[in-house]
């Protein structure tokens, strides 16, 4: 799962990687729509998960989702604003995917563990 989600993140990456290629209106909304309907087939692909399996798996696709959108709303409207919220998507995405693996641990394991993630996010 991990490796698809990071396929489809570098597919999108070069995907949308070169301002020259400005989007019109319209494939910007069917690039959209794709990737909410791709959100929804690997969403659906949770459901058969338990437990925190699930809940990691809903984070990874959610994570996935987000980035996708950032990076073409950074291909649609090129700006530096844009740019720097792309990289912000993501840091969140892998904390909040990292959050949820703590989740696996409890006690003081799991306490270093947030801890651990949120000054890996925090130095980002």
């Amino acid at each position: 799962m991990k490796s698809k989600l990071l396929l489809l993140s570098v597919a999108l990456t070069c995907a949308f990687s070169n301002a020259a290629f400005a989007l019109t209106k319209d494939e910007y909304k069917t690039q959209k729509d794709a990737i909410s309907s791709t959100y929804k087939a690997d969403r659906e692909k949770c459901n058969a998960l338990k437990d925190n399996a699930k809940d990691i798996c809903v984070s990874e696709t959610k994570g996935v989702e987000k980035i996708a959108k950032a990076e073409l709303e950074a291909t649609y409207k090129p700006t530096d604003r844009n740019t720097q919220k792309v990289s912000k998507v993501k840091h969140d995405a892998a904390y909040d995917t990292a959050k949820e693996k703590c989740d696996d641990s409890s006690g003081d394991a799991k306490a270093a563990c947030k801890k651990e993630a949120k000054m890996k996010h925090d130095t980002k």
